[in-house]
């Protein structure tokens, strides 16, 4: 599924890639596409082309920093396909 490939592949990669440059991860995923006036470590944009990802139903990633589920990490979701966050269509790096 895209989803679970750009939650564990892609997306993955660009927060690994962030937390390399910091020591830890951003606040919000825009940090991975446009530098904050104190990222003097940031070697963005993190995409390429430096825009965010949507879901496979044009709905933006949720993510949250330190994470509810991944409390020494973060937590990426995606809301599925009815684009409610909390329903049992999500799809979030915490889920097998």
């Amino acid at each position: 599924m895209a989803a679970q490939a750009d939650i564990h592949g892609g997306i993955k990669s660009a927060l690994d890639e962030y937390k390399v440059d910091y020591g830890h991860y951003p606040k919000s995923l825009q940090n991975l596409v446009q530098q904050t006036g104190d990222a003097t470590n940031w070697h963005g944009p993190y995409f390429n082309p430096p825009k965010l990802p949507t879901d496979p139903w044009g709905d933006p990633y949720i993510y949250e920093y330190p994470g509810k589920h991944n409390t020494n990490g973060y937590d990426l979701s995606s809301a599925g396909p009815d684009g409610k966050p909390g329903t049992d269509d999500d799809i979030g790096n915490w889920m097998p």
